[in-house]
């Protein structure tokens, strides 16, 4: 991608999104191995490459980050065996999908050549915080992020008549 995506002063803090989107438009354009992605839920995704020829102990699944990485190693074990035609590849290949926050992998399973991989997606909380309006200026510094300052303490005085 050229130049930056969110160039909004709207826009604080997307600085991760843009690299994760970055990341993902550079990845391989291969279509090895061909794969799926279906919405099984209104929470729920499954992933599905098709694998054929792959058994358990040649592949892994690994979470990066916001990376789902899925790769594939088969050993060769074509000694002593003559192949009049090799049509089906024995090699090796890398998938990553980017994840958004909070999707969770929910597990995976390899059957009849299919690895199936879901992913669940819960229900965004809604977050609601009121922020206090002070007097002045009671911002934050940089160096106090995540502190805010102490109110100086109200002095009141009473004053009586005699």
């Amino acid at each position: 991608m050229s130049g930056r995506l969110f160039t909004s002063p709207m826009f604080l803090g997307f600085d991760h999104l843009e690299q994760m989107l970055e990341r993902a438009s550079k990845g391989t354009s291969d279509g090895y191995p061909p794969y799926n992605i279906e919405q099984i839920s209104p929470t729920a995704l499954r992933i599905t490459l098709a694998v054929a020829g792959f058994v358990m102990d040649d592949l892994q699944i690994t979470q990066e980050d916001n990376q789902l990485v899925i790769r594939g190693r088969q050993t060769d074990d074509s000694q002593g065996r003559i192949f009049l035609h090799r049509g089906i590849a024995a090699r090796q290949f890398q998938k990553a999908f980017v994840l958004a926050e909070g999707i969770e992998v929910g597990g995976a399973w390899l059957d009849n050549g299919l690895l199936h991989i879901d992913l669940l997606r819960p229900e965004p909380e809604v977050r609601v915080r009121r922020i206090e309006i002070t007097q002045g200026r009671g911002g934050v510094g940089v160096g106090e992020i995540g502190a805010p300052k102490p109110r100086a303490p109200r002095v009141v005085r009473v004053i009586e008549e005699e």
